[in-house]
């Protein structure tokens, strides 16, 4: 077993709720089933997100869809193992894998997707992203920089029975979003606040390092981790605008 699938890690690092969506788009990963959400208004493109630990799919249901409808996209929510009404227990490896059943569940070409990360979620967005190079555009919200180092602020190296070299190996082998980010040659967006307290802002700085026609940093002057949206609704709202444009013109940088 991979230490990332560490029972450990899905005991401390995930935090799953029971809430269901109503009506879900089921997607099946060997030997359970995600209860995902998706609408089809027969827009150019579709946003696949990813939400926040925490969080379910059934939150963004009916707000989020309908920014993003009215912005002109359809919408696909991705729920994780263990989640809302998915089955199956939370583990960060194996769920990297599931990115492939749910592209598969869009049923749309790479370069019409924008895919969604927020937080946690970041994680699963960037591995799609490194998967399907050819996808439109990128969105990072409240992002993760590095997942180890979430990892190693619940638990110590001897308590996932390793050490601290060979869990960065491990972690280094799947989870460098550097490396991954920095291989893209797509819009990309990056949208943090000044005040997370749970994911400072030195996260988004270090993911948009990158070439810099291809990527937008977003630093808000208002809210947190969690508030983000609501206290500086009409920026966000506005920078999600324009990469939907960009995207849907099939430009690949920011001008």
């Amino acid at each position: 077993m991979s230490v990332l699938d560490h029972p450990l890690i899905t005991e401390r690092y995930f935090f799953p709720r029971p809430l269901a969506v109503a009506n879900p788009a089921w997607v099946d990963v060997e030997p359970v089933r995600l209860a995902c959400y998706a609408t089809q208004r027969g827009h150019p493109l579709t946003v696949v997100h990813f939400h926040g630990n925490g969080e379910v799919v059934a939150d963004y249901v009916p707000d989020f869809v309908g920014m993003i409808e009215a912005l002109g996209a359809d919408c696909f929510l991705a729920e994780y193992r263990g989640y809302g009404a998915s089955g199956g227990v939370p583990q960060l490896g194996r769920m990297l894998d599931d990115v492939e059943a749910i592209f598969e569940a869009v049923g749309r070409r790479p370069e019409e997707l924008i895919v969604f990360g927020r937080s946690i979620g970041s994680i699963y967005a960037i591995e799609f992203a490194h998967r399907y190079p050819d996808v439109a555009g990128l969105v990072l919200e409240s992002a993760i920089a590095d997942p180890l180092e979430r990892i190693l602020m619940r638990m110590t190296p001897a308590e996932l029975g390793m050490n601290l070299s060979a869990i960065e190996s491990a972690f280094r082998e799947r989870l460098d979003h550097m490396a991954k980010l920095r291989a893209r040659h797509k819009p990309t967006l990056i949208l943090h606040t000044k005040n997370d307290h749970l994911v400072d802002a030195s996260h988004a700085v270090r993911l948009a390092s990158g070439p810099v026609e291809n990527v937008r940093l977003v630093l808000f002057p208002h809210g947190d981790h969690n508030t983000i949206l609501p206290h500086n609704r009409k920026r966000y709202v506005d920078e999600l605008r324009e990469l939907i444009a960009l995207c849907a013109r099939g430009e690949t940088r920011y001008s």
